[in-house]
């Protein structure tokens, strides 16, 4: 039972986290603040669990909004960054989810130095649904001009991507359609009867009460209409 409330506690968390991304990301508040200064005790481990798993995207605003974050923010982040290191049987797409935090934090904090990229290899032979399933999880990687192997993978597939959009979208996999799309808004060669922005808007009216969906897809709206890093 402890396990399970601890379980409940951090997904509330989370989704309090990217509500307050959302906010910044619609609203373009240069003064909000969305990750909380107080790091210590049971709240604060809670704090940086919930920065873990919704991974670089905790500091979007700043990247997509040209914000400078908040300097208490860089604090919770950075230590985030170093409390969760992936450990060494970890699953790619956690050890690329690290790597994302950590070159957010040498972005905004360039003292920080480059991180060193893991493998991708795995995903050069993965059908188009685990593909896209990948890339989904690995979401926050996709940003305007971020060169990265994950990336690069996404590149070459754009038509794979594209049909594992609308399987997610058939499945009512909001999140993945989400995410998805999300990387789809900046693939090359992305077939223009797919009707990305209505498909989109559709994901959003329907799964747009999780935060993480309407994260995404926010996410996208500013990198079509043109934000850069």
């Amino acid at each position: 039972m402890e396990q399970s409330g601890t379980s409940t506690r951090l997904q509330a968390a989370v989704q309090d986290l990217a509500s307050g991304v959302v906010s910044v990301l619609r609203g373009g508040d240069h003064t909000r603040v969305v990750l909380t200064a107080g790091t210590e005790g049971e709240a604060g481990d809670l704090a940086l669990a919930a920065v873990r798993v919704l991974g670089a995207d905790a500091m979007l605003p700043g990247l997509l909004l040209a914000i400078p974050p908040d300097p208490a923010e860089v604090a919770a982040f950075r230590k985030a960054v170093e409390a969760y290191p992936p450990r060494a049987d970890a699953a790619p797409t956690v050890r690329w989810s690290h790597w994302g935090m950590a070159r957010t934090l040498q972005r905004i904090d360039p003292s920080s130095g480059p991180p060193d990229e893991p493998g991708a290899g795995w995903l050069d032979e993965a059908g188009w649904q685990s593909l896209t399933h990948q890339l989904a999880v690995l979401a926050p990687l996709a940003l305007p001009g971020e060169d990265c192997a994950v990336s690069r993978a996404a590149v070459l597939r754009p038509v794979d991507v594209a049909r594992g959009f609308v399987r997610a979208v058939r499945r009512r996999d909001w999140r993945q359609a989400a995410g998805a799309g999300r990387w789809l808004t900046l693939l090359p060669g992305v077939p223009d009867t797919l009707g990305l922005e209505s498909g989109l808007n559709f994901v959003e009216l329907m799964g747009g009460q999780d935060p993480q969906v309407a994260l995404h897809v926010q996410a996208a709206r500013l990198m079509r209409t043109g934000a850069r890093l």
